[in-house]
């Protein structure tokens, strides 16, 4: 009573039910180690803008240089690029210069940036929750049919023994043990990876309060470069 031989000998639905499982399981870590990734290169982008950003450096050279970058801009940098870039476009419409409508603007292109950051940093964590949610259950329904198929076979053999039923019970275990070892790192992961993206999420949130306080402190009287 081997595991590998209690799954060959189960049924083809529990077959299927298993391998479904195993499906789950393969994504699920796939899905962890590229978010485990993903959240540290966020967090150390964050830090090395911030570093920069806070250094002293003068916005409109700062902007310049980003724009110049041809590596693509995410976290911080993406909303810093997309708020002075409204900022730059309304300057150079409007004569007056009004403060309020500059920061108004500003304010609006970074909310996008900060909604497409967030939605970037949330892919694919829905999935985690799915299979965390329903991998225990398709177990379940696994065991369940098994354990009828024993019984049914035991009632029609009319062998009562213990032995002659434990075989087809194990078999049908073997489901639910599936199930939870693919929900459980779902779970787990889950939970991580939704704090870390909530405390990405203070940190972007933050700074575009800050950088919207600094333009306003500057009274919005600096001149741009054309964005």
């Amino acid at each position: 009573m081997s595991i590998l031989g209690l799954i060959s000998d189960a049924s083809l639905l529990v077959q299927g039910v298993m391998l479904l499982l195993l499906i789950a399981s393969i994504v699920s870590w796939m899905i962890i180690f590229n978010k485990a990734a993903q959240m540290k290169r966020a967090r150390a982008e964050v830090d090395a803008f911030e570093a920069r950003f806070w250094s002293g450096v003068n916005l409109s050279e700062f902007y310049s240089q980003l724009t110049h970058d041809e590596k693509p801009r995410v976290g911080m940098a993406s909303l810093f690029e997309a708020g002075f870039r409204e900022f730059a476009r309304l300057r150079r419409q409007d004569a007056q210069h009004d403060p309020a409508m500059l920061l108004e603007g500003a304010q609006r292109g970074m909310r996008v940036a900060l909604t497409r950051e967030m939605d970037r940093l949330e892919d694919h964590l829905p999935v985690l929750a799915t299979i965390g949610s329903i991998s225990p259950y398709v177990g379940l329904f696994g065991t369940v049919w098994g354990i009828m198929g024993s019984f049914m076979g035991l009632a029609n053999a009319g062998n009562t023994t213990l032995q002659a039923v434990a075989p087809g019970i194990a078999e049908a275990l073997v489901a639910t043990a599936m199930g939870l070892f693919a929900a459980i790192p779902a779970v787990v992961a889950y939970n991580r990876y939704t704090t870390d993206v909530d405390r990405l999420f203070n940190r972007l949130d933050g700074f575009q309060e800050e950088f919207l306080n600094l333009l306003h402190r500057q009274g919005a009287t600096r001149q741009p470069p054309v964005a």
